[in-house]
């Protein structure tokens, strides 16, 4: 059981605190208190610039504080994984916040056995669920003040599969006309990351294409969601075997793989936010024929309309998909570019389908 009321600071426990007013500190925690506005804390394993998922949640919950009335710190406890535990004690120890937020399969113990001994605060679990039951051990009070939001990203991994075929069957991809292999570069082989894959696989699969075309491999290692250098590593040996793209679900470390298309002349699909918008190298950018979308910024944003009208649901899961614009693609100018019409109107189709429920996306949960 993890132990809470630890003296070691946030600053010991490695982690590096933001404000909205860009410093921390005791006068900073009671300023927020005097204000009377709801606190919201950002606990990330990890750290911002990873330009998908855990901007994303930063970007969603900015948007919150500025339309909605709240304030926001974040916490970034970096990838040395032994002071994520302190650093999540120490943030639900502190009183300068209302509500916690934090996401990943990797923290669900760690929020579920922190909630039930702050049952005055509320915490907010982003892509992946408590155990509501408490048959893990974790939420002994059945985690009533913890709501849980999940996403159907096997949806969106079904529409990369099904445009990744049109693109490699009708010869789209300028440079890579000759090449049918795409590869998928997953961060670690569990169920959230892999029913991206799942769906992947189906998508490709209707589009007319054949599973064997289809290159995996994961990234894995200590910093499965942190490592540029592995990444770039993996990306350029699927290129060399033949892929025209490969797309990226691995953070951090996915940033390799932009590196490595430009140096192969090659092409990417973005993953969790619109990389083509947050990638600052114009070479990397111009590599990426579409992002698909993890919503997390949205579905936080969501969740923090709810609360301000009491309404979110605390104590039980809540999953989206297309249908609830949680997940998606960006269709704008420059994926108009490089997908043909005739693409981009099946592709649309195809998604239009999932929506209405007449196609069901398999999943690996």
């Amino acid at each position: 059981m993890m132990r809470i009321g630890r003296s070691a600071a946030l600053v010991a426990a490695g982690a590096i605190a933001l404000t909205a007013c860009g410093g921390s500190g005791g006068d900073e925690n009671s300023g927020a208190a005097a204000s009377g506005k709801p606190r919201i804390k950002l606990v990330i394993n990890g750290g911002l610039g990873d330009k998908s998922f855990f901007d994303s949640a930063y970007e969603g919950l900015k948007k919150a504080e500025k339309d909605l009335g709240y304030e926001l710190k974040v916490v970034e406890l970096g990838s040395d994984r032994t002071k994520w535990e302190p650093g999540f004690e120490d943030a639900a120890s502190a009183d300068d916040y209302d509500i916690l937020a934090a996401g990943t399969f990797e923290v669900t113990d760690y929020i579920g056995e922190l909630a039930p001994q702050f049952p005055d605060k509320k915490f907010w679990l982003f892509d992946a669920p408590v155990d509501y039951t408490g048959k893990n051990g974790t939420c002994s009070n059945k985690c009533e003040n913890v709501y849980s939001v999940t996403f159907k990203q096997n949806e969106g991994g079904y529409l990369a599969g099904f445009l990744a075929e049109k693109l490699v069957a009708e010869k789209s991809l300028k440079g890579a006309e000759s090449l049918k292999k795409v590869g998928v570069m997953p961060g670690v082989k569990i169920p959230v990351i892999e029913d991206f894959v799942v769906g992947f696989k189906a998508g490709f699969k209707e589009a007319g294409g054949r599973n064997s075309d289809v290159l995996v491999q994961y990234v894995g290692g200590d910093k499965p969601f942190g490592d540029p250098a592995k990444g770039k590593e993996i990306s350029t040996a699927m290129y060399g075997q033949g892929a025209a793209l490969v797309w990226p679900v691995a953070g951090l470390s996915g940033l390799g793989t932009f590196e490595s298309a430009v140096s192969a002349e090659r092409y990417t699909f973005g993953v969790d936010s619109d990389q083509y918008q947050t990638l600052t190298d114009q070479a990397q950018k111009d590599t990426v024929v579409t992002s698909i979308l993890k919503n997390v910024g949205n579905a936080l944003y969501k969740a923090a309309q709810d609360d301000r009208k009491d309404s979110l649901k605390y104590g039980a899961v809540d999953t989206v998909g297309l249908a609830d614009d949680a997940v998606g693609y960006v269709d704008d100018d420059h994926f108009k570019e490089l997908v043909p019409q005739k693409t981009r109107t099946e592709l649309q189709e195809a998604a239009d389908k999932v929506k209405s429920g007449s196609v069901t996306v398999p999943s690996a949960f």
